[in-house]
């Protein structure tokens, strides 16, 4: 007995989509991986905040090192940081807290996830030695990188859009002390988003003489 075929908009067309197949990415380890990811939100936040980047080699313990150009400067007309760059994503989960002024609002219906105040972050000793030294003839901050475990999660890519989750945030660790055997823990406030307007208002404040 032949069957009747099936009406086109019927059941068989209310079927989902079949998911596409997971891309095959490249055997790199992903500690390599986050350490380029890291340095593409660096540049991307340098670009538009109109600085230039250099990297010091060899590396003595400092990654880059940015440089901001503007004639309101006190002493020169440029003013240099280094920044120290980490990149983790062995944290908890993180609660939901009110969101700094400078971020978006989210949509309708759908939660971000911000960390708490503070977030902890481990250093070796030598590398938080060289971040709290003062004082210093060229200031020093520490910025760290919060990614999903998966690096299916890292980017969405659009039309209008590229969406690289999470961020940086950023700290000034100089007087720190060092009080572990051979690490120490510090905190890292959630309020300091690393932007290209965090990072204006950076080398603006130490283009006044001031700190970071």
């Amino acid at each position: 007995m032949a069957f009747p075929r099936p009406d086109p908009g019927g059941l068989l067309s209310e079927l989902p989509e079949p998911p596409a197949p997971a891309p095959v990415r490249g055997s790199l380890a992903t500690t390599a991986c986050m350490e380029t990811l890291q340095i593409g939100y660096l540049h991307a936040v340098a670009a538009a905040a109109g600085c230039s980047l250099a990297q010091p080699f060899p590396d003595h313990g400092i990654d880059w090192h940015i440089s901001h150009t503007a004639p309101g400067h006190a002493v020169d007309d440029e003013v240099t940081i280094k920044v120290q760059l980490k990149c983790t994503y062995q944290l908890g989960p993180r609660p939901a807290v009110q969101p700094p002024p400078r971020a978006p609002a989210p949509p309708a219906g759908r939660a971000v996830p911000l960390p708490a105040p503070t977030f902890a972050f481990t250093l070796d000793n030598g590398h938080l030695a060289k971040l709290a030294r003062t004082p210093v003839a060229v200031h020093r901050i520490l910025v760290v990188m919060i990614v999903p475990r998966s690096r299916d999660d890292w980017l969405r890519a659009g039309h209008d859009s590229l969406h690289l989750r999470h961020c940086c945030y950023w700290t000034n660790l100089a007087g720190h002390p060092v009080t572990g055997r051979q690490r120490t823990t510090v905190r890292i406030p959630a309020t300091r988003v690393f932007d290209d307007r965090a990072l204006c208002e950076i080398m603006t404040r130490v283009g006044a003489g001031g700190r970071p």
